[in-house]
């Protein structure tokens, strides 16, 4: 759920998306396994809920996949 009502915020993709953010902020491209072991180090996040969370920023226009086949924030 994006914005739940019902399950508390932690479990939400909206609040995760935060977490995915943060080591791309650092200016790097990440392989989607890279990605996700640096967003693991810091928070606990299962790998659905990682992959939703790519889709949900991906739609907002906020990370794109470059021609390396890496993730990055979008400029």
């Amino acid at each position: 759920m994006l914005l739940p009502d019902n399950i508390h915020p932690k479990n939400s993709i909206y609040y995760n998306s935060a977490f995915v953010l943060v080591p791309l902020q650092r200016g790097h491209a990440f392989s989607l396994l890279d990605l996700y072991q640096e967003v693991r180090e810091k928070h606990e996040l299962s790998f659905p809920l990682f992959i939703l969370c790519l889709d949900w920023l991906f739609l907002l226009d906020v990370i794109s996949i470059n021609s390396n086949d890496e993730i990055a924030l979008c400029s």
